[in-house]
């Protein structure tokens, strides 16, 4: 058993210890947070963005870098998952993109805005969170992740834009249609007139008129085409 002397030896020694442990993790942190966070590479738009994102309060709903509410989508790698393209037409007409399913707020950013708000969400999500956040496995074994557009042969877009509402083998959205079989019904040229301009096709639909180049389009008409049950 200490005694009274030793024990409080004991206790300044550890709690400097302690301290001193705790000043050089919080240095050594403060070291590598330009590396991992890309500093160099942040632009004068997405600090316009970053800006944007605080004033109009997004944090009141999505999450970021694990600060904010549930109530919307996580948004530290919505760049990676989503595509800027998505992003911006989300930020343009939130209500168009899924119409009568979306809440979010109109709020009638211009497009420079829409820009600088893709640039910071760019920018958050190429930092280096060691890990952080981690892959859902619902979406691993749901095929929306990279990783599973090269397993299964779907493009990276069709996870960007379709499949929020659409699902393949049961896994997906369910706003729209399955896509199931799809390719028994229609041929490519039918998916390409329809992804080009879907009131075109079909006035009247509720499916938007995606943000798609004319790449997209013939890698989500060749990879519909395939759909064969």
């Amino acid at each position: 058993m200490l005694s009274k002397s030793a024990a409080r030896t004991f206790f300044l020694v550890g709690t400097a210890a302690c301290g001193l442990a705790f000043v050089l993790l919080t240095l050594d942190t403060f070291q590598k947070i330009p590396d991992q966070t890309r500093e160099a590479e942040l632009t004068e738009a997405a600090i316009r963005g970053k800006h944007l994102f605080e004033a109009s309060n997004c944090m009141g709903c999505h999450t970021i870098l694990g600060e904010g509410a549930y109530y919307a989508p996580e948004l530290t790698r919505v760049y990676e998952r989503r595509g800027p393209e998505f992003i911006a037409a989300m930020l343009r007409d939130p209500e168009s993109m899924y119409p009568g399913q979306r809440r979010m707020q109109q709020y009638d950013f211009t497009e420079e805005e829409i820009a600088d708000l893709v640039a910071f969400l760019q920018w958050v999500g190429g930092m280096d969170l060691n890990g952080f956040p981690p892959t859902p496995p619902l979406a691993s074994a749901a095929g929306t992740t990279p990783e599973a557009t090269v397993a299964d042969g779907r493009p990276a877009v069709f996870n960007q834009m379709c499949v929020a509402c659409h699902a393949v083998g049961g896994r997906g959205g369910s706003v729209g249609p399955s896509l199931d079989g799809i390719a028994t019904r229609f041929d490519r040229d039918y998916f390409a007139r329809w992804l080009a301009d879907p009131d075109a096709v079909r006035p009247g639909t509720t499916m938007p008129k995606l943000p798609l180049s004319d790449e997209h389009i013939s890698q989500l008409s060749d990879y519909l085409a395939t759909l064969q049950n």
